[in-house]
């Protein structure tokens, strides 16, 4: 029974103490990170690779970052999200893994509204769909697993009117998850706890907001028809979210049947 989780680390090296303490007590078998922050050659292998995991990593200096973290033989890794071979950024890791298809997504933030940040978070959004589309059609269950920068429904935050106006919140980037989930997608976190309130994983660093539990629910794990017959369990860990110098999110993990 694989479990998979999605963790944004806000940077690796920062954090890589937390990461390492999280993996030994919550030993995920897969693991999709977002916001690496670093290169492919600045990523600490060692210490993680300790701990019994294989690595794909898709890194950018300074910026964004993907990787994908397995107790299993990671196989066919795609870096980048197809349909814009100008993009440049760091955002999209596929690979196949303990017979699963996972990709770690770490879309775009898309803010300040009117600005070309957020339409390139459309575009990016509607060339996740034209290719998850093709990943429907595969024998193989698949998992789109990360931070979405999506903000799917009211539910899904503290303060919906403080959010109206932002590019996680505004109704095009709502539209576009919504695409996804028409097309044949679960959301496993909501699937199994569809009525609850304050199931959040990304907390901003001021005003108290996760002491005050001020969230934001923006982190998902997205599952195809053959992944979504095989779910257990859905959950959001909050544990590492209350370490000192933690990530502003933290992971959401899914537990599948063995096929």
């Amino acid at each position: 029974m694989p479990t998979i989780a999605t963790f944004n680390v806000n940077s690796i090296n920062a954090r890589l103490a937390n990461l390492l303490a999280w993996l030994e007590a919550a030993k995920p078998d897969i693991v999709c990170l977002q916001e690496l922050k670093c290169t492919e050659e600045a990523f600490p292998r060692e210490p993680i690779e300790e701990l019994g995991y294989n690595l794909a990593i898709f890194g950018q200096k300074t910026y964004n970052g993907v990787a994908i973290l397995s107790r299993f033989p990671i196989e066919d890794p795609l870096r980048g999200l197809p349909g814009d071979p100008e993009d440049g950024q760091a955002r999209y890791l596929e690979a196949f893994t303990a017979g699963v298809r996972v990709a770690s997504i770490y879309a775009p933030n898309g803010n300040p509204i009117g600005t070309d940040k957020f339409a390139y978070k459309l575009a990016w959004l509607e060339r996740l769909r034209a290719h998850a589309d093709g990943l429907l059609e595969l024998d193989e269950p698949v998992v789109l697993a990360g931070d979405f920068n999506v903000i799917p429904e009211p539910i899904d935050c503290h303060d919906p009117a403080a959010w109206a106006e932002d590019a996680l919140f505004r109704p095009e980037s709502r539209r576009a998850f919504r695409a996804l989930l028409h097309r044949g997608w679960l959301d496993a976190y909501r699937a199994l706890h569809p009525d609850e309130r304050g199931a959040y994983t990304f907390w901003d660093y001021q005003g108290g907001a996760f002491q005050l539990d001020h969230g934001i629910r923006i982190d998902h794990l997205l599952l195809s028809p053959l992944a979504a017959d095989r779910l257990e369990e859905a959950r959001i860990d909050k544990e590492p979210r209350r370490r000192p110098k933690a990530s502003d999110h933290t992971p959401v993990l899914v537990r599948l049947r063995d096929g």
